[in-house]
């Protein structure tokens, strides 16, 4: 979200203080290009991009407050006089201006509370208190509700009112007295219906609704698993409290597809995007993983020197090392990360081990074989018929090895409630290594005779 040249453009107009100048620059832009010049601009002086935000109208300053990451929200937040702070935040959607306060630090958050009005302070407080990664947690109070006894005609003049002050008015959901959830109803079926037609009559009574204490990534999936703009999230007492539009779906698509990435290369996850972090917080979350798998490579080690006779018998043997153990660490990270996604997806569950065991099991021992042929011409060469039959041999065990190993991990870490994408490529080949160096070595002990 950078947008360079305008950022350089608006900070030299201020500089000079040629203000008109500078906001007549932000007319043709979308609010989430002048977030991106806005937050390259606050990297540098957090007061001048506060100072370009106030050139826009109230209502933009507002979309496009909404549309900065959350650094740059903190930062400008520090910079900007409170009250006019407050002004910005009550403007924006409720969700964002949730997530917003949940950045802010304790001092700032008191001392931005009391300069909201209080349907404002309360709203925001309902929100925040929602466990983070929770659907509750990124769902917005800006919803449409109708009354089942309203004719189609007086519905429509009821969204028309209440349309400035609603994220989206496309689906409103109906409710009883107690604002229980009894169905939704579409603007376009609101539109087509006769205008005396009652609410509902035409409303959809199988509605599919998702607990405010669902996971997020849960709600993302239930939107895109049902093809619509927002899903309603109720208490325990399915009573409506807001929803979850897709928008945010979006937003929370992209989080844990960036934090799976992240597992799979086993960094832990950040907290701020890698060009703003810091460096100890790149060490902290890189380091940890990689002390481990040194460890874990002393395995790899202890097999090499079990089999010190062997390998000095026939030194020819440890030109295939390499080769041998990286095919059963690639093989087993493809694997992985087939499994990962699938279960992340939703394709694969729990109980289709048993059939993907099998089938994996297949695919190996073919992938395997060719491998194995490939690399028999090269044993010929280097060591002779002997060399070439137990590197092929081994090719074919340590792939099928390596396979089930990348496949068997993450639903082993599934069943112990841990992220499956924690078996990433680097765990999973550390231990295929270990794996493939024993394999290697004692197929050679049984296969070759040593001398004397």
């Amino acid at each position: 979200m950078t947008n360079s040249p305008l950022a350089n453009s608006i900070s030299n107009l201020i500089e000079r203080g040629e203000a008109i100048a500078a906001a007549s620059l932000f007319a043709n832009e979308h609010p989430a290009d002048i977030a991106g010049a806005l937050a390259v601009i606050a990297r540098k002086n957090a007061h001048a991009a506060w100072g370009a935000l106030e050139l826009l109208p109230l209502a933009q300053q507002a979309e496009t407050f909404g549309y900065l990451d959350h650094a740059t929200q903190t930062s400008l937040a520090y910079a900007a006089p409170r009250a006019k702070l407050a002004r910005i935040v009550t403007e924006m959607n409720a969700d964002e201006r949730a997530d917003m306060f949940n950045e802010l630090s304790d001092e700032q958050a008191e001392a931005l509370l009391p300069a909201l009005a209080q349907a404002e302070r309360e709203d925001i407080r309902r929100l925040a208190a929602y466990e983070d990664g929770t659907a509750g947690a990124i769902m917005t109070s800006d919803y449409a509700t109708l009354p089942e006894r309203l004719s189609a005609a007086e519905a429509i003049e009821k969204l028309r009112l209440e349309a400035p002050d609603k994220e989206t008015i496309y689906r409103a959901y109906v409710t009883d007295a107690e604002r229980k959830l009894i169905g939704a109803v579409r603007l376009q079926d609101l539109i087509l219906a006769p205008a005396r037609a009652m609410v509902g009559d035409i409303m959809d009574r199988n509605t599919h609704a998702i607990s405010v204490h669902d996971d997020q990534e849960h709600a993302a999936r239930q939107i895109a698993r049902y093809d619509v703009i927002a899903l309603p999230v109720v208490d325990d007492q399915k009573r409506i409290v807001g929803i979850v539009t897709h928008d945010d779906a979006m937003d929370v698509i992209q989080e844990e597809a960036t934090e799976d990435f992240h597992r799979v290369g086993t960094v832990s996850p950040l907290a701020a995007n890698v060009r703003d972090a810091g460096i100890f917080l790149l060490y902290r979350a890189r380091i940890v993983w990689l002390v481990v798998l040194v460890f874990g490579n002393i395995f790899s080690g202890a097999g090499i020197a079990a089999f010190e006779d062997t390998i000095a018998a026939y030194v020819a043997l440890v030109f295939f090392l390499p080769l041998l153990i990286d095919s059963g660490g690639n093989a087993g990270s493809q694997s992985a990360t087939l499994m990962v996604r699938a279960l992340a997806t939703g394709d694969v569950r729990m109980g289709d081990w048993g059939q993907m065991l099998g089938r994996e099991a297949l695919v190996a021992a073919m992938l395997g074989l060719s491998m194995a042929a490939a690399v028999s011409f090269i044993g010929v060469v280097r060591g002779g018929p002997e060399i070439a039959l137990v590197v092929a041999s081994a090719m074919v065990i340590i792939v099928i090895v390596g396979s089930l190993i990348g496949m068997t991990l993450p639903f082993v870490l599934t069943r112990f409630n841990l992220d499956p994408a924690t078996a990433s490529a680097p765990l999973v080949t550390s231990i295929a290594d270990a794996a493939g160096v024993i394999i290697y070595f004692a197929i050679a002990t049984a296969f070759l005779p040593l001398p004397g």
